[in-house]
């Protein structure tokens, strides 16, 4: 089972569509990259090459 991380401020915003969109600070937080290609992936997740740039 996954740990549940609570959401702070500066954790996500909305976009202008009115999605949410995670932070840097947000996916450092819960420490592991889950490969989907987020927009501020601090890992460097690449999904055309599906490949972790470290």
């Amino acid at each position: 089972m996954k740990k549940i991380i609570p959401i702070e401020e500066g954790d996500y915003y909305l976009t202008p569509e009115g999605y949410r969109c995670f932070t840097e600070q947000y996916h450092l937080k819960r420490g592991y990259c889950c490969e989907s290609g987020c927009r501020h992936c601090p890992y460097g997740y690449s999904k055309k090459t599906n490949t972790i740039k470290k």
